[in-house]
């Protein structure tokens, strides 16, 4: 990956957050707020190009629903013919004959319940799985300035979050969304069919319910979003004050982030008190409005049942259909926000998924290999953004073999050289050749595996420290390792660890010291063993004698091969053979050290402002 440094020259599209990569929200995006799709209609029909391959089964599951819908819609039923038919007239024989017609009912509805559920896992984790695998192999494909302008929080959220919300809903609401539809239209039909008088008396309550529901569920999604960027927030304060620990006690800020915690954790639980109490009228208040139809009902089908007009089992019946009827409404109000997420989720998934790309290579566009290194810049312009240029018309030649030193200010465009060498970034203006190779114009990947690269901000990955260095080349043996972190120096400490070689690092490496790190990342690149180098203030963590024996290492490894190095510690380039001085985006010098000193123009001031300062200290 490219590095950060050259901030001054990045996109300023990129969010700015306070902590660690992914802002408040830290990573995962814990405690991120319900939002709404732009475009629901438009991702569904997306979302049902992976549902498609599972069409069989899909509908083999929506068969199941219908059928434990009919057979719950039986119940209800059967109860009323029970009472008609067996009860009332003492017909204990039959009733029994229908008693055994119902549980073997229960029995199938259970059993359609559980395969339909477990099939419907199945093909959840299938899709999700599958969905998982496309967003990460399209992450691969990205461009760098895609990496430039999101935080690592939002793209882990999208990884995560996203898709377990996908998988939640469709590992339950899918199959419960469809049933309660189902059901309600099932039921309001059999109570039609019994009795179109008392239809009406059971539909009383309905708006009532809707219009309470609506009401309190207007208030509580807002204290719940409140909740939810509350404990975002807090969760931010919880990561950040970990991770910045060291920083907190060297500047004995600890009362200070204590009372931001307690500020926040309270605003946190004033608001979810809130949220839930407004959330829990809702249980009681349907069953009030469930108890008032029971009593509209019951007063009303006894009064048809006096006039004749219908049965006491057709008002058993209707007492179930009425409490059968609110259960899905509740259902599909539960199931709301989840459904709601769940296409939020993969619209933001579709996002990444339409990112266009790092750009095709060019159709038969040949291999590079066995180049012998001369790199010519000629006439490179670049900008991160329009009206915002970096590099200004760059011409270098630079001869196999050669060091080439890069120096200037922070952000004058030394690194974004590199990254346009190794087509981090696609050049707009100009060209680049290897050897006479346009580099736009062979395959990416062969460009890449002639660069080694040694960045200043060394990532290490959760595995041994073996494993690490033969990242540089996965073929390498257990000697050709050892061999190279002798080179590099790194064998004396990695010889010190608990397990040697053998040991397992932590996150990012995080169990060593960064000049450690840099060693590691160093005897990466030396595995490798490319045909041209760039060294990206590669010694800039490490300790004058160390930075002395990489130095040694560096001169045997450089030998023969073409070598880009960016420093700001002017001493590491005394030696190189063109040291080119860039600022604001242009080549404003260039020579050999004792030839720019003796010129005395900007790297003579840049030269002895440093080791003026050096001295005072």
């Amino acid at each position: 990956m490219a590095n950060q440094k050259d901030t001054e020259n990045r996109s300023p599209t990129r969010p700015v957050t306070a902590g660690r990569p992914g802002g408040r929200m830290g990573r995962g995006g814990i405690g991120m707020p319900i939002v709404k799709a732009k475009d629901p209609k438009q991702t569904l029909k997306r979302l049902g190009s992976y549902l498609v391959h599972e069409k069989m089964l899909l509908s083999l599951v929506f068969t199941l629903v219908l059928l434990g819908s009919a057979l719950t819609l039986a119940g209800p039923y059967l109860i009323g013919i029970a009472i008609d038919r067996y009860i009332i007239p003492g017909d204990f024989q039959g009733l029994l004959r229908l008693s055994l017609l119902m549980l073997a009912i229960s029995g199938i509805n259970t059993f359609s319940t559980w395969l339909q559920n477990y099939w419907m896992i199945g093909i959840a984790q299938k899709i999700v799985a599958q969905m998982r695998t496309d967003l990460f192999e399209k992450m691969q494909t990205l461009p760098l300035r895609f990496f430039d302008s999101k935080t690592h929080g939002e793209l882990m959220s999208r990884l995560t979050n996203d898709i377990e919300n996908i998988s939640n809903t469709l590992n339950s609401s899918t199959t419960q969304v469809f049933a309660s539809v189902i059901t309600i239209i099932g039921t309001i039909s059999m109570m039609i069919w019994l009795s179109p008088l008392l239809t009406l008396f059971a539909l009383v309550t309905i708006p009532m319910m809707a219009l309470c529901t609506k009401t309190i569920a207007k208030r509580t999604r807002k204290y719940f979003s409140e909740q939810q960027k509350n404990l975002g927030e807090l969760n931010g304060l919880i990561e950040e004050t970990i991770s910045g620990q060291r920083v907190v006690k060297v500047f004995c800020r600890e009362p200070a982030i204590i009372e931001d915690f307690v500020t926040r954790n309270q605003a946190l639980k004033n608001v979810g008190i809130q949220a839930q109490i407004y959330s829990g009228i809702i249980p009681p208040l349907m069953n009030v409005l469930n108890n008032l139809s029971f009593a509209i009902l019951a007063g009303a089908g006894g009064w048809l049942v006096i006039q004749g007009t219908i049965t006491i089992g057709v008002i058993a019946s209707f007492i179930n259909y009425s409490r059968q009827f609110t259960r899905p409404l509740a259902e599909l109000a539960n199931q709301f926000n989840m459904i709601q997420s769940a296409i939020a989720g993969a619209e933001r998934f579709f996002e990444i998924m339409d990112e266009d790309p790092e750009t095709e290579d060019a159709p038969g566009a040949p291999v590079l290999t066995n180049i012998s290194g001369e790199v010519c810049f000629h006439d490179v312009s670049f900008a991160y953004e329009e009206d915002t240029p970096v590099l200004k018309s760059i011409n270098l030649d630079v001869r196999s073999g050669q060091t080439i030193a890069f120096v200037g200010p922070t952000g004058a465009g030394k690194t974004t050289i590199i990254n346009l060498l190794t087509r981090f970034y696609e050049i707009k203006q100009g060209t680049i050749t290897i050897d006479g190779h346009d580099i736009k114009a062979v395959t990416r990947n062969s460009l890449r595996s002639l660069l080694g690269i040694v960045l200043q901000d060394t990532y290490l990955f959760s595995e041994s420290v073996r494993e690490n260095i033969r990242y540089g080349r996965l073929d390498a043996t257990d000697e050709e390792v050892e061999a190279v972190a002798q080179l590099a120096f790194a064998d004396t400490f990695i010889t010190r660890l608990p397990d040697g070689y053998d040991t397992v690092l932590s996150e990012d490496g995080s169990n060593l010291s960064q000049g450690q790190r840099q060693l590691i990342a160093i005897a990466r690149a030396l595995l490798a063993d490319p045909a041209i180098l760039i060294l990206d203030e590669a010694t800039s963590s490490v300790d004058t004698r160390t930075e002395v024996q990489i130095q040694q290492a560096m001169l045997r490894l450089m030998e023969g091969r073409t070598s880009f190095v960016i420093a700001h510690r002017l001493s590491t380039i005394r030696d190189a053979d063109v040291i080119v001085v860039i600022n604001d985006g242009e080549i404003v010098e260039q020579g050999t050290h004792h030839k720019l000193l003796a010129q005395e123009g900007f790297y003579y001031r840049l030269y002895t402002n440093q080791f003026s300062r050096q001295s005072a200290s």
